[in-house]
């Protein structure tokens, strides 16, 4: 049986990377779903106050480029966390107009334990790898994810 070329090869190990993709996305959404419903909120709600922890205090307009929604779902985001009391509204420290969105820490911390077991698990699977194999999907990783939000920001700005 002849070799298949280096084309088809490529072609089929692409086509491979796509399903796990797709196959990553449908777990991350499904853990994040499960995860957030057993605090009453939404997917969306728990990984913007994802963003909110590792970025700290974030005005309405950086929140909503953080995560490429459009003006009006952040302000309803906002609205929802607030009345759960997973985050709060404060007054921004260099600009009387603008208000900072933050955690409420003591409620969001419940969260955190929630993610112990999928980070042992994924530490396991972390030292499988080498430091330059790991630089190679750290940095697929981020740039699929900087892709991912350029197209998220490109659906919420359709009519």
């Amino acid at each position: 049986m002849p070799e298949p070329d280096a084309s088809a090869a490529r072609a089929a190990l692409v086509e491979r990377l796509h399903l796990a993709g797709r196959e990553i996305s449908a777990a991350a959404v499904m853990f994040h779903t499960a995860l957030a419903a057993r605090h009453g909120l939404s997917a969306t709600e728990e990984k913007a106050l994802d963003l909110l922890d590792r970025h700290g205090p974030m005005t309405p307009r950086e929140l909503g480029t953080a995560s490429g929604l459009a003006p009006a779902s952040v302000t309803g985001l906002i609205d929802r966390l607030e009345r759960k009391g997973f985050a709060r509204r404060a007054p921004h420290p260099q600009d009387r107009r603008s208000v900072l969105v933050e955690v409420a820490l003591d409620r969001a911390g419940d969260l955190g334990p929630l993610f112990e077991d999928w980070v042992r698990s994924l530490d396991e699977l972390l030292a499988r790898y080498s430091d330059a194999e790991l630089a190679v999907i750290i940095d697929f990783l981020s740039e699929s994810a900087a892709r991912q939000r350029a197209a998220t920001t490109r659906l919420s700005q359709q009519d």
